[in-house]
């Protein structure tokens, strides 16, 4: 099984990830090839990482920040809700959302629920 398995709704304009086990930089840019590849950067995107063990060096989180920096062309990226309920997870997570100068909006909340319902008032905030 893959570690981040993602469902890319075009007809929904939604993307939702599922990561379960470990995770590793790789991982995460396939994750961002796709996004690129399908033109789903401004789609909103729910993040169940729950499941999942974060494995991330510091010189992963410098190539990540130097990746996301790169999409800042793509603007506008859509919002993005991480769902996470330890504290090293969080802790990761929030050093990414801090990545690149991303001005999409972004939150971490402990439940699938919590999210969409977010995810949801952002979208209806847009339009």
């Amino acid at each position: 099984m893959m570690p981040l398995t993602f469902k890319i709704d075009h007809q929904e304009r939604f993307v939702s990830v599922k990561a379960e086990g470990r995770v590793v930089l790789k991982d995460v840019e396939d994750y961002f090839d796709a996004l690129m590849v399908q033109n789903a950067m401004p789609y909103p995107k729910l993040l169940d990482l729950t499941g999942a063990e974060l494995v991330a060096s510091d010189d992963d989180m410098m190539m990540l920040g130097a990746r996301v920096s790169a999409y800042a062309a793509v603007d506008p990226r859509g919002p993005i809700c991480l769902v996470a309920v330890t504290r090293e997870a969080v802790d990761m997570l929030r050093r990414f959302t801090n990545l690149g100068g991303a001005t999409r909006p972004a939150k971490i909340v402990t439940t699938v629920d919590e999210a969409r319902e977010w995810l949801a008032g952002q979208v209806k905030g847009q339009g």
